[in-house]
């Protein structure tokens, strides 16, 4: 199912054996388009930093109920890695992160989490102290490259740039609850014509120029201006989405068997 990931901001992080933060961001991977981390302020439960969780202690989530339930303890929320928001996040850290809990590499295998292509729950009482004692499950990494994680709310506002002029700017971001992938951009077209709410999937940007703040993307503006309505109180279902794709001409992601899997 498709989520809206502006529903998860503020919301309170429940461990397996108590509240440990509130959601404040989201990391993602702007080569794959996968949400990796979610970035909680754990000041108020232990005066502490902020802190990654990843979707491997989320699984699917709830995203109906006030907590979100992890699959792990306060003590390892509490002495995990902190993060410093303000700074890149490199390889070196997740390297150290995903050893620290016992998770497996996502980077270099085939699938969008490593070898798989969607996380997962890691079942509870798995991870122990030390949690290092579990480095069997971890594949040594491939590559010791730099990481490519974007922030959710950095990016909302990037203006989406047509093959024929601007179109709109970012205003969210719909993910897919078993894999965590963006499937789409939230664009409001409201500043460039008196528009609407539309979709566009990662899978026809062109570039993405950081430093400007610019989304380009493979279509016209004719196209986007007459592409189905997007309405944030309203659940997108397949049809939906298929008409989306028929608008643009192209086929849809879910008729890869990968995600036929989990769809």
């Amino acid at each position: 199912m498709l989520r809206n990931v502006n529903q998860l901001e503020g919301r309170a992080i429940g461990a397996t054996d108590g509240p440990v933060g509130k959601i404040k961001d989201f990391y993602f991977d702007d080569q794959a388009w996968v949400v990796r981390y979610a970035v909680v302020d754990t000041h108020k439960w232990f005066g502490g930093h902020e802190v990654l969780i990843s979707p491997y202690a989320m699984g699917r989530g709830d995203w109906t109920g006030d907590t979100l339930p992890v699959s792990v303890t306060k003590d390892q929320v509490k002495n995990s890695p902190g993060v410093d928001t303000h700074k890149p996040i490199s390889r070196q850290f997740e390297t150290s992160y995903l050893k620290y809990y016992g998770y497996p590499y996502y980077w270099g295998g085939m699938g969008l989490w490593g070898e798989g292509n969607y996380p997962g729950a890691l079942p509870v009482g798995m991870i122990s102290p030390p949690y290092q004692n579990y480095a069997g499950y971890l594949r040594s990494p491939t590559t010791e490259g730099d990481a490519h994680l974007r922030s959710c709310k950095a990016v909302t506002g990037y203006h989406i740039r047509a093959d024929d002029g601007e179109i709109g700017h970012v205003q969210g971001f719909l993910v897919d609850d078993a894999t965590w992938s963006i499937r789409y951009l939230i664009v409001n077209t409201s500043n460039w014509w008196m528009g609407h709410l539309v979709l566009v999937s990662p899978e026809w940007i062109d570039n993405v120029n950081w430093p400007e703040s610019v989304v380009s993307i493979d279509l016209k503006r004719s196209q986007i201006q007459e592409a189905p309505a997007y309405a944030d109180d309203v659940s997108l279902g397949r049809d939906a989405e298929s008409a989306i794709y028929d608008h643009y001409g192209r086929h849809g992601y879910w008729t890869t068997p990968a995600d036929a899997e989990v769809t």
